[in-house]
């Protein structure tokens, strides 16, 4: 384990915990709460109420542990001094009887890298098994809120069946599963890929200059190593996986599981926690597989970290290097929300104030660590007596190096250091009679380092770089007799928990960190008191048991959220049936959208190259046949419906027999054909000019964003500019525009992805479908109806009244977003006309101009007024003859839309068209 809260202390103990309340499986009485706030709150304070037992029933709470938790003589004390009858080993295998109606507990498969026990062969199928230190042992200490499972590696290479068998039969005695990992995936996968290059990236950690080509020979075999090493994981996992559990996976080891379980079975309830900092976008994009790492993690459920700043570096990185959207929640991509969010880890303070009750002898601890800032430390320290003379024989920094990879260089080049520094200091301070710092590389017994806490002045934390680090939180819970100072390094991740009560430090600032050391010494009591009882506060009621338990209840809660968000996900687009019912129609109508529909897939990110070729869209290539196709078929009216301007239409389209309707249906034409307007003719353009000046202003100040000037709306775009820069400009714009050039104006202001639209009041792809659709049907002479419609676009929310204007019944504002069961005929705003009965003659208004729009710069074209026309159809026929079962529309590459059906991208555009192209041909 690598998060290492209590890696630096040697704390071993593992109880796991009970059934949170959740809907369906594990119900109960009374009904949470609605909300999320809510929910939460409920979930903790049953939490607190289950834990206030009367003392009957807590002794024999405790006579049951002492039963199923006996002394195993297999386990061994460890070297750091951890008593495994103290620590009250690793399960609660609870054999008795449930009282009858409690819900069963919640199973937990809790997955990381090493499991906190080590195995020692000691015979061929004979095993010890050895207490292991990690801080995410020391974290789940003492919940017991969850039938848990720990699955892991044991760190022990096995090749044998016999020494499998035994050592899986044993560790199940513990509740752990083994994960069999051989030599060479070890050494790749984890001394390579995860601590070679994972490891020292989180923590803002270069590569040495000498091993950097030797990494980048070696980068894509450690890569093969670490997935394959995640893929035997999820392999074990899925093969202990009940319905309904939860499986929480830990630590950059295991980036790739959230991924491996989700392709097997996407109904897992799988949460990913990362102990280590993440680092800035700017740091993550370095990774090769910076891509997929993100994606892999974001295939999880929730994603957790310690504090808000690493959960903002991990949306970030979403954002601009996955090009996803990052919101309040955390990361959705196409309509899949992957929660993110903080939850600062804990420890079990009571057990720290327990141990200081009991008579012993006691010392103290800190990891031998490149990111624990120890050579910063002592440091300051000497600063500090060189500044403070008087100081030099009253104080002493008592300072615990755990070893830890002794065998890496690295390692060992920091040992020299730190050894070389304090041997100067200690010969230049030191008398017969005192030493100012006592070193030693040693770990320690855990009631010596609670004495050693207890009996501290000031306690020094200057990690460099640490995800959180817990001994400041031992501290503080072992300092409520001494009221002790605590100092602490800004980029701990405590520091955003206990940063109110403790003296914040740059540890590269050694003249800072010296004078801290002295106004600690010096402080007040009233105010040593006030520090430390806002963190002791803190400390006490964010335990390790809480922070297991809030995890797994918003995973829980997140699972709930996300089946309910499914419920409004649109379903993907039945082809087959779609092919059918345009077989059997006689006169059908297809209305396509153009960007994003019939071009390549959008690169949300607009990596170089990209955006020259983006700005003037093209028609893709494997498209033009089947069109052609299509648009041949005289049973079938094709109309492109794009925002784009005319030009870009005529380029695109200009040999094909269809319909062109540009910026948003304002202008159209029979291809071939001359270009006629729909606007209506009280259109206002006066504020055309103003809007211009304020696009100009908001191009030339972010970089890459660009707009277009269409005759009827301005688009300015930002797709290609930094994403978080361009969102803060286009709010910038908006407040602008608002408050100046459109403050008065009859205007629509269309937000897309990333883009700001002006156009006039009404112009939308819905408003113009009526003029067009009467345009097609007074051109073509029909005389049977359409009874078969098709649409197809990645529109703009303000256009997607083109999906609900052909619905039946039910209107533009309440869209059907499923296809009726029953055949009824659709009562469309086109009007129906009578039958050969009637007597009198029915006309279709609309508006069109008389006379052609010249293709000039913007500016100089002629507004033509438009005048009503009436345009008479055969007798006895009418526009429509649609039912719900021959009208599909579908949206491209948005789950969440009012059209009736999904196309994930353009590639199941070209596919639909195709089979309609054959069945045409057929």
């Amino acid at each position: 384990m690598n998060a290492k809260p209590s890696s630096e202390i040697g704390i071993l103990h593992l109880s796991l915990p009970q059934t949170k309340s959740m809907p369906g499986k594990y119900n109960c009485d009374p009904p949470t709460p609605r909300t999320r706030v809510g929910r939460l709150l409920w979930e903790r304070k049953l939490r607190k109420s289950g834990r206030t037992l009367d003392s009957s029933e807590e002794s024999e709470d405790n006579n049951r542990d002492a039963e199923y938790f006996s002394y195993d003589s297999s386990l061994s004390e460890t070297d750091n001094g951890v008593s495994p009858n103290e620590e009250v080993l690793l399960e609660r295998v609870d054999r008795c009887e449930r009282p009858e109606g409690q819900p069963p507990k919640q199973r937990l498969l809790v997955v990381a890298n090493r499991l906190p026990v080590s195995a020692v062969r000691q015979g061929v199928d004979t095993w010890q098994l050895e207490i292991s230190v990690g801080g995410l042992v020391s974290a789940l200490l003492g919940v017991k809120e969850f039938d848990a499972r720990w699955i892991g590696w044991a760190g022990v290479n096995v090749q044998d069946e016999i020494g499998q068998k035994a050592l899986t039969k044993a560790l199940a005695e513990k509740r752990c599963i083994p994960v069999f990992l051989d030599e060479d995936i070890v050494h790749q996968y984890y001394n390579g890929y995860c601590n070679n290059i994972l490891w020292p990236l989180f923590h803002y950690l270069g590569l040495p200059q000498e091993d950097r080509l030797a990494t980048t020979r070696s980068f894509q075999s450690q890569f093969d190593a670490y997935k394959k090493a995640n893929q035997m994981f999820a392999d074990v996992v899925n093969s202990h996986y009940e319905d309904g559990d939860v499986v929480w996976c830990h630590d950059y080891h295991l980036m790739f599981l959230p991924k491996c379980l989700k392709e097997r079975n996407n109904k897992m309830k799988v949460g990913w926690f990362l102990h280590t900092p993440f680092p800035s976008s700017e740091i993550h994009r370095m990774l090769p597989s910076r891509s997929e790492l993100l994606r892999s993690v974001l295939a999880a459920d929730l994603v957790g970290f310690h504090t808000y700043d690493y959960a903002r570096h991990f949306v970030s990185a979403c954002t601009r290097i996955l090009g996803l959207e990052g919101t309040p929640e955390g990361v959705e991509d196409q309509g899949k929300l992957t929660r993110v969010a903080a939850f600062p880890i804990g420890i079990d303070s009571d057990r720290f104030i327990r141990a200081l009750e009991l008579p012993q002898v006691m010392l103290g601890v800190d990891r031998l660590d490149m990111i624990k800032g120890i050579p910063q430390k002592i440091l300051a320290f000497e600063e500090f007596l060189e500044e403070n003379p008087e100081w030099r024989d009253k104080v002493v920094l008592l300072q615990i190096a755990v070893p830890t990879r002794t065998d890496v260089p690295e390692y060992q080049k920091l040992t020299s250091q730190v050894h070389e520094i304090v041997g100067r200091i200690n010969g230049r301070f030191g008398t017969l009679t005192t030493v100012p710092i006592h070193h030693l590389d040693r770990s320690l017994d855990f009631h010596a380092l609670c004495a050693l806490y207890a009996v501290t002045d000031v306690a020094l934390v200057t990690s460099v770089r640490d995800g959180m680090n817990l001994v400041s939180y031992e501290f503080v819970a072992c300092q409520d007799s001494k009221k002790g100072v605590l100092i602490l390094s800004e980029f701990a991740g405590a520091a955003q928990s206990l940063g109110a009560g403790a003296i914040l430090i740059n540890p590269w600032n050694i003249s800072e960190v010296a004078q801290s050391i002295y106004y600690a010494l010096n402080m007040p009591a009233e105010e040593r008191e006030k520090r430390h009882h806002h963190n002791f506060t803190h400390v006490t009621s964010h335990t390790s048991q809480e922070w297991a338990a809030t995890f797994v209840s918003e995973l829980n809660d997140t699972i709930v959220e996300a089946q309910l968000r499914t419920r409004q996900v649109l379903p993907l687009l039945p082809m087959q049936v779609a092919v059918e019912r345009y077989l059997q129609s006689k006169n059908r109508l297809l209305i396509l959208g153009f960007n994003a529909t019939l071009t390549e897939p959008v690169n949300a990110l607009g990596r170089s190259g990209d955006q020259i070729r983006d700005l003037e869209p093209k028609l893709r290539p494997e498209l033009k046949e089947i069109l052609k196709k299509i648009c041949d078929d005289e049973k079938t009216s094709v109309v492109i419906l794009s925002g784009s301007d005319r030009t870009i239409l005529d380029n695109n389209f200009g040999e094909y027999n269809l319909w062109l309707a540009a910026e948003n249906g304002m202008f159209l034409r029979r291809s071939p054909g001359a270009w006629m307007t729909t606007m209506p003719e009280n259109l206002n353009m006066d504020w055309v000019e103003s809007v211009k000046h304020v696009f100009e202003y908001f191009t030339e100040r972010t970089p890459r964003s660009h707009f277009e000037l269409r005759e009827t709306s301005l688009v300015w775009n930002y797709k290609y500019a930094d994403v978080e820069f361009g969102r803060l400009q286009a709010r910038d714009m908006l407040q602008h525009l608002w408050t100046g050039p459109i403050s008065n104006a009859a205007v629509d202001v269309v937000q897309g992805g990333r883009s700001v639209e002006v156009r006039a009041v009404g112009v939308t792809k819905g408003a113009a479908i009526d003029r067009i659709l009467g345009e097609v049907v007074h051109h073509k002479g029909m005389r049977s109806p359409i009874d078969y419609v098709l649409c197809i676009g990645h529109f703009l929310a303000k256009d997607e009244d083109v999906y609900t204007f052909f619905e039946p019944e039910l209107g533009a504002e309440f869209p059907a977003r499923t296809p009726p069961r029953s055949a009824d005929h659709v009562r469309s705003t086109i009007p129906k006309f009578p039958g050969p009965k009637s007597q009198s003659k029915a006309y279709l208004k609309k508006q069109r101009s008389l006379s052609t729009l010249e293709r000039n710069n913007f500016g100089t074209a002629a507004w033509r007024p438009l005048i009503n026309d009436r345009m008479s159809l055969h007798e006895g026929s009418s526009v429509l003859e649609l039912n719900g079962e021959n009208y599909f529309s579908c949206v491209v590459s948005r789950k969440r839309s009012n059209a009736r059906y999904l196309l994930r991208s353009s590639n199941d555009v070209v596919t639909l068209l195709k089979d309609l192209a054959k069945s045409s041909s057929s």
